[in-house]
C-alpha cells in the first residue's frame, strides 16, 4: 500500500529499485537561465508585452551515414531546407533517453549532482545547483547526440533527417505519394516543439524534488515516439517508486499533491485532476502553449514509447504513414477514445501490424527478434537504451506510400475479420480471440507489454459500424480516385 507521504526517504527504497539507482535528471538551461527565463516571464506580463520562447543554443550536428534505402534516387530536397549550425557538445545526454555507453549497461557515473531539495517561491523560481553543474549544462544538451550505430536516431535528429526525406521524394512518383508526403513534412513535430516540450518537463522535474526527493519525470507518448505533429500534446509520467501504484486511489492522492504544487508554479496553468483508469492531471505551459497529461507509474507507457519510436525510425515510410493515418481518422471523427472511438496510440499499432504483415513485411517483429531489447522486466531506466543496438533495417518491400495507405484501407475494411481475430504487433500476427473478457469487444488490439486491449473504448456497436464502415468508404473513393482530397483534404489538414 503507497504511504500517504509527500516524499519517499531514501531508507524506504528498495536495494535494488528504480529510485536507488536512478539519480534526478538534471535540467537543460543552466539555474541562471532559469531565473532569467522566469524573470522575462513575469515582467513580460506585468507590463502586457508579447512573451517569446527562448530558442535552445544550437548543437552540433554529427550525424553518421544512413545505410542506403531501397528506391531510385531523386531529386535533392527544396532550396532552403537546411540543417541548424549547432555547437552543443555530444556528452551531455538527457538521462531519461540516451546516458548509458552501452544498450543494457548501466551507467558508470552520473552526469551530475543530486538536484537537493529545491524550495520554489510562488513565482517559480528555481534553486541554486553545484557550480560544477552549471558549467556543464551551459556547455552542452541533453536533446542532441551524433547518432550512435543502429536505427534509433538521436532527438536533435528526429525531425530533420534530409537523407529520408530525399529517399521518400524520390520514390514518390505518384500524385497520391507525394500528396502523402507534402502534408507529413508539413505536419511532423520540429525540434523545437519537442524542445519546448522538453524545457517543461525539465522544469517540473527539478521542481517535483520538493514533494518526492528520488522521483523521475519520462517525457512518452507520440512527443517522443516520432509519431507526433507540430499540434500534439505531451505526455508525462511521474514515476515515484519501483513497481506499482493503486491507480484508483494512491495515483488519485499523488496527483492531487501535484495539482496543489502546481497552483504555486508561475509556468503552470489550469491543473485539472482528471479520475479516469490511469487518473491525470492535465495542465498548460504557459511558456510554450503546450498542453501536458501527467500520469503516476503508468510504467508501461514508457515501454510503449520506445517500442514505437524504434518502429517509427527503423523504416522510413512508417512515420508518413501514420501521421497521415491519424489525419484521416481525426478528420471522419473516429481517432477519440474518450468518445468511443480509436485512440491515436490504437490506431499506431494497427498501422504497425498491418506493415508487419503485408506478403512482403515493410518492418519486422522487434519483440520477437530481438526480445532482449524490449524486456517486459527489463529496469526501467534502461528502457530508453534498450533498443540502441538493433541494427538499421532494410525491407524487399518497395510500396509507395500511395500504395501502403490505399492497402492499409482495404486490409481493414475487407480483410481484416474483427469479430474473430486479435491485432498482435508483438507477435506480427492476428491471433484467434479467446473467451477472456479481455477480448470481448468490438475491437481487439494487444498491448505488446501488458496484453490488455487498448480499443476497449469502442464499446458500443453503433461506434464499432461507423469505425468499419468509414474503412470501407474511404478505400472504396481513393482506389478510383487515386487524390488524397478525396478522402481528407490536404490543405486544411495542414493547419
Amino acid at each position: 500500500m503507497f504511504t500517504r507521504s509527500p516524499g519517499f526517504p531514501q531508507k524506504h527504497r528498495h536495494s535494488n529499485g528504480l529510485l536507488n539507482q536512478y539519480p534526478p535528471v538534471p535540467p537543460i538551461y543552466s539555474p541562471q537561465r532559469l531565473v532569467d527565463l522566469q524573470r522575462n516571464r513575469v515582467n513580460s506580463t506585468a507590463h502586457g508585452l508579447p512573451y517569446s520562447v527562448p530558442v535552445m543554443p544550437p548543437y552540433q550536428w554529427n550525424a553518421l551515414p544512413r545505410s542506403p534505402s531501397p528506391g531510385p534516387h531523386g531529386s535533392p530536397l527544396p532550396k532552403g531546407r537546411k540543417r541548424r549550425s549547432d555547437d552543443y557538445g555530444q556528452n551531455d545526454l538527457k538521462r531519461q533517453c540516451f546516458s548509458p555507453t552501452g544498450p543494457h549497461n548501466r551507467p558508470e557515473s552520473r552526469l551530475g549532482s543530486p538536484l537537493g531539495s529545491p524550495s520554489p517561491s510562488r513565482h517559480g523560481h528555481r534553486p541554486a545547483v553545484h557550480p560544477g553543474d552549471v558549467q556543464r549544462l551551459q556547455g552542452g544538451s541533453p536533446l542532441a547526440s551524433p547518432r550512435r550505430m543502429g536505427c534509433l536516431p538521436s532527438l536533435g535528429e528526429a525531425s530533420r533527417d534530409e537523407g529520408e526525406l530525399v529517399g521518400l521524394q524520390s520514390a514518390a512518383k505518384d500524385k497520391l505519394s507525394q500528396q502523402v508526403l507534402e502534408l507529413f513534412v508539413s505536419c511532423q513535430q520540429q525540434d523545437d516543439d519537442l524542445e519546448k516540450k522538453e524545457l517543461c518537463r525539465a522544469q517540473l522535474q527539478r521542481d517535483m524534488q520538493m514533494l518526492f526527493p528520488f522521483s523521475r519525470i519520462y517525457l512518452t507518448g507520440s512527443s517522443l515516439s516520432g509519431f507526433g505533429t507540430r499540434s500534439s500534446d505531451a505526455d508525462l509520467c511521474l514515476v515515484i517508486q519501483e513497481g506499482s501504484v493503486d491507480q484508483k486511489n494512491d495515483a488519485v492522492h499523488v496527483l492531487t499533491l501535484v495539482q496543489k504544487l502546481c497552483y504555486t508554479l508561475a509556468y503552470i496553468d489550469r491543473p485539472q485532476l482528471i479520475r479516469a483508469k490511469v487518473p491525470i492531471l492535465k495542465f498548460r505551459d504557459r511558456v510554450s502553449g503546450v498542453e501536458f497529461d501527467l500520469n503516476v507509474n503508468n510504467i508501461v507507457g514508457i515501454r510503449n514509447t520506445f517500442l514505437l519510436r524504434t518502429y517509427a525510425y527503423l523504416e522510413k515510410r512508417v512515420r508518413p504513414i501514420v501521421l497521415l493515418i491519424k489525419k484521416w481518422a481525426g478528420y471522419y471523427g473516429i481517432n477519440n477514445a474518450s468518445r468511443g472511438t480509436l485512440s491515436s496510440y490504437t490506431l499506431v499499432l494497427m498501422v504497425l501490424h498491418y506493415l508487419q504483415t503485408l506478403p512482403e513485411p515493410v518492418i519486422p517483429c522487434l519483440q520477437r527478434d530481438y526480445p532482449e531489447c524490449f524486456m517486459p522486466t527489463m529496469d526501467i531506466h534502461l528502457v530508453p537504451n534498450g533498443p540502441r543496438s538493433i541494427p538499421p533495417y532494410i525491407s524487399k518491400n518497395h510500396m509507395s506510400l500511395g500504395e501502403l495507405f490505399l492497402g492499409f484501407l482495404r486490409y481493414y475494411a475487407t480483410d481484416f475479420k474483427w469479430d474473430k481475430h486479435v491485432i498482435s504487433v508483438r507477435q506480427a500476427k492476428a491471433y484467434a480471440k479467446t473467451n477472456c473478457t479481455e477480448w470481448r469487444k468490438f475491437i481487439c488490439v494487444e498491448e505488446p507489454f501488458d496484453g490488455t486491449n487498448t480499443a476497449r473504448a469502442v464499446y458500443e456497436r453503433e461506434k464499432f459500424e461507423a469505425i468499419k464502415s468509414q474503412f470501407f468508404a474511404s478505400w472504396q473513393v481513393l482506389k478510383l480516385r487515386k487524390d488524397l482530397n478525396s478522402v481528407l483534404p490536404v490543405r486544411q489538414s495542414k493547419r
